[in-house]
């Protein structure tokens, strides 16, 4: 694998060549290994320490919380100051605390009113901690996304960010014995939501059907030679391997992307030129589980963030005018 170095341009990057094509004009099929790929140090404190004191405590609540340090690296590399980006299931708001503080202007969209909350919460946090972007969140369907969104910003955004949901995966967090004084292991913040929509409680197929369809309908809200950058890693599911980081490309593909860049988001800190993994109580309990069954499994320390654009020629940077196309009445709005 072929590493880049660590870095944040101060402009966003030349549009990637176009993928060689077939006779018939299709795009020829992309795959993770024929991809660019980098590597994104971004785990160097870990995740609790990356949000303390810059989001609120009930933000640990959510089940599946993009790492802050990924969403600023994307948004850094990806957009210049002023510009929009969108999260079509923005959760706690990652992506829109994160590009606030980075003075971009972003949109956010969570199907569950619980995390709305919390992500309004993390944006006025954000606010009283001198970031100078600004931010709208609604409680939506992704799969929606354009219709939640002022016409004025359709052909706006210069970034997409989101990650979807990994369902069953999820498996929330632990108390201690020594914390509940009972044996064994008692769960909690377990769960995305009720709301039957969420497609966290989607079969799989019925998932990616559904993550190829946001894109598709987001693709209209991009900027000629926007940005879209997903973060995704596998799962098991009954034992089998569900390939997202794969069926993501083909989503994007479907949705009429091209697939630019595989970047190596690392999970795990970089101590003397080893990894320091930082695993969950659930990823120790499995692996260990595995190993003993004879499954030569080991822990993730990394996930993917696989990025595309959107085909033309992108938009000269942002006027002054621009910087406050989101008003600070919208973005403490309901």
């Amino acid at each position: 694998m072929t590493t880049t170095a660590h870095r944040i341009p101060s402009h966003r990057p030349e549009p990637a060549p176009t993928p060689p094509r077939t006779t018939n004009s299709a795009p020829a099929p992309v795959t993770l290994a024929s991809i660019p790929t980098s590597v994104w140090v971004t785990a160097q404190k870990p995740a609790a320490g990356q949000r303390r004191g810059r989001y609120t405590p009930t933000s640990s609540a959510h089940p599946a919380k993009m790492l802050p340090a990924i969403a600023a690296h994307a948004i850094a590399t990806y957009t210049n100051p002023g510009d929009l980006v969108l999260d079509p299931m923005c959760g706690i708001g990652t992506t829109l605390v994160e590009a606030v503080h980075l003075d971009r202007n972003a949109i956010g969209i969570e199907l569950e009113g619980r995390w709305t909350a919390v992500a309004r919460a993390n944006l006025n946090l954000a606010r009283t901690q001198g970031a100078t972007g600004t931010a709208t969140v609604t409680t939506g369907d992704a799969r929606h996304t354009h219709t939640h969104i002022d016409p004025a910003h359709h052909g706006r955004v210069q970034l997409l960010l989101t990650s979807p949901p990994y369902g069953a995966s999820v498996h929330g967090r632990v108390n201690a014995t020594r914390d509940t004084h009972h044996g064994g292991i008692a769960k909690f913040d377990t769960t995305y939501g009720t709301n039957p929509a969420n497609l966290a409680h989607a079969p799989t197929d019925h998932l990616l059907d559904a993550f190829a369809t946001i894109l598709t309908n987001c693709t209209p809200l991009l900027a000629s030679g926007a940005h879209v950058a997903v973060t995704a890693r596998p799962w098991r599911h009954h034992g089998e391997l569900v390939d997202l980081p794969t069926a993501v490309i083909a989503a994007g593909q479907a949705a009429g992307l091209t697939p630019v860049e595989r970047c190596v988001a690392l999970l795990a800190g970089v101590r003397d030129g080893e990894l320091l993994a930082r695993p969950s109580f659930f990823q120790l309990t499995n692996i260990r589980a595995a190993r003993a069954a004879g499954v030569p499994m080991h822990l993730i320390v990394h996930e993917d963030v696989l990025v595309f654009r959107k085909p033309g020629i992108p938009n000269q940077p942002p006027s002054e005018q621009d910087h406050t196309a989101i008003t600070t009445e919208q973005a403490i709005r309901d």
